[in-house]
């Protein structure tokens, strides 16, 4: 019989014995193997035996199945063939007839439990089961070595992806720039949603150059790029496209023929979007959530990828319909684009006034961004990260018990759900930008303004005191420090 004999991770030194019919590893309660490892997914992989030939096959896990250090879909095992899954690596030896299984570990018929006898970072397998409260010292060095083992977990095609996105983002910050003076955060924040499937809503003054980045960027990335200036009297089937009447020549027949609106575009600039009314504003909502746009009876879907970048005037009032918190909560950044330095705008007027053209070339392709966007998902964020983001969007409520004092009194509502998600997906873009193959605390609270701005809706009272939703946001990171001081 078969054994497998861990030598790293958490469950180093434990020894399990492999059943003639083989088993299913990972953290789901129904595996054979269940080990409690987060990293490790719910049905990881599988050992089957057919014809004496032993077989390892990954179950499609996120983070991957590694047999002598190489990448494994099928790999049929032999005796001292080492795999490596989540944290853990054990040995495969063949013709082992004991089975010892130590005293921290439990078997449930058929199904083995493994529980880490030291390292308390690691959740136990029972759902109720809570996990070790240990000092702030330990808890630090624990989540310092988690983070160190999940850098690992990145396959190399991964890691050279991350390495090219590196090297194309830095082509494309030196290329916008040959058109765009300064606002480097801004531009940082557009390419961290466009890598994570997100949409923008960029709020500034007249002349920021909000359109004219937009566009830059549609061209440095090579996407199909289609502007919609929205007016009071926009349909939304000058945004979705409608079926027109056509008659055949030949047969006399006639019949409808769906013509394509503007929103069929890889990148839609939705130009100062609060100018159009909600009937028209409410085109755009089933094309940011579900890519595709319905007209009659049928549905039609958008070309990949699928950005809206809207713009918005925060000066006038006049003749402008405020956004639904419906349509607000589909963008997953609000961008603020401020006014330029003194240096950047002598260096604006001098570029716009003389003969100055810039040449673009081509950074990323749109399939290149397809593949990016999926590096992106699969970027590790350890739990106490994906816990910082989670209390962070719930502090937010006003009505719940997790909200401080000053949110109860100035904030009438919070994020929703969408908040967390944005918080950690946007963290994992910039960790990747940053060169970096796993997200941090520190990646979630630089992301926090543009995600939540939006979100959280003050109070009269805070309107009347003059506090913004950015400075209830700083006040909240501020809130969390205590209890995340070693992840912060």
């Amino acid at each position: 019989m078969p054994t497998l004999s861990f030598t790293e991770g958490p469950f180093n030194g434990h020894r399990v014995d492999v059943p003639a019919g083989g088993f299913t590893i990972g953290r789901h309660r129904d595996c054979h193997l269940r080990l409690a490892d987060h990293v490790v997914s719910g049905r990881h992989a599988k050992i089957v035996c057919e014809d004496d030939v032993w077989t390892l096959t990954d179950l499609n896990s996120s983070n991957g199945t590694f047999v002598n250090d190489a990448s494994a879909k099928v790999h049929q095992l032999e005796d001292g063939d080492v795999v490596s899954m989540g944290k853990s690596k054990f040995c495969f030896e063949l013709d082992e007839q004991h089975s010892d299984l130590p005293d921290d570990e439990t078997s449930t018929g058929d199904q083995v439990v493994l529980r880490p006898g030291k390292t308390a970072e690691v959740k136990a397998a029972s759902d109720d089961a809570k996990t070790m409260v240990e000092a702030p010292g330990v808890r630090a060095a624990a989540r310092t070595r988690r983070e160190e083992e999940i850098k690992q977990l990145a396959s190399e095609d991964d890691i050279e992806i991350v390495q090219e996105l590196n090297r194309a983002y830095a082509d494309m910050t030196e290329q916008l720039s040959r058109v765009i003076v300064g606002q480097q955060e801004v531009i940082d924040e557009v390419l961290m949603a466009i890598f994570c499937r997100g949409h923008c809503l960029l709020v500034g003054a007249p002349g920021l150059a909000k359109t004219l980045l937009v566009s830059t960027i549609s061209q440095v990335l090579d996407l199909n790029f289609k502007r919609i200036q929205f007016t009071p009297d926009l349909m939304p089937a000058d945004i979705t496209g409608t079926d027109i009447l056509e008659e055949d020549q030949t047969s006399g027949k006639r019949f409808f023929r769906f013509v394509q609106g503007p929103l069929f575009a890889n990148m839609v600039l939705a130009d100062e979007i609060n100018r159009t009314p909600p009937k028209t504003q409410a085109a755009l909502l089933e094309a940011m959530q579900e890519h595709r746009v319905t007209v009659g009876e049928q549905s039609y879907k958008l070309p990949q990828p699928f950005f809206v970048l809207a713009t918005q005037n925060p000066i006038e009032q006049e003749g402008t319909y405020p956004l639904p918190e419906a349509q607000l909560d589909r963008f997953m950044f609000n961008i603020i684009v401020d006014y330029p330095t003194a240096d950047e705008e002598s260096q604006i007027i001098k570029q716009v006034t003389g003969n100055y053209k810039a040449e673009l070339d081509v950074a990323l392709t749109g399939k290149d961004i397809l593949t990016l966007q999926d590096v992106v998902r699969r970027v590790p964020a350890a739990d106490h990260v994906i816990d910082y983001a989670r209390d962070l969007a719930r502090s937010t409520r006003p009505k719940k018990d997790e909200a401080p004092g000053f949110v109860q009194e100035m904030v009438a509502w919070g994020a929703g759900p969408r908040a967390g998600i944005s918080l950690i997906t946007a963290a994992k873009a910039r960790a990747i930008l940053q060169g970096r193959f796993h997200a941090t605390t520190e990646d979630v609270n630089k992301v926090a303004l543009p995600v939540l701005r939006h979100r959280v809706l003050t109070t009269f009272n805070a309107e009347a005191a003059g506090v913004t939703s950015d400075e209830l946001i700083r006040m909240l990171v501020d809130h969390l420090k205590p209890k995340y001081k070693d992840a912060v």
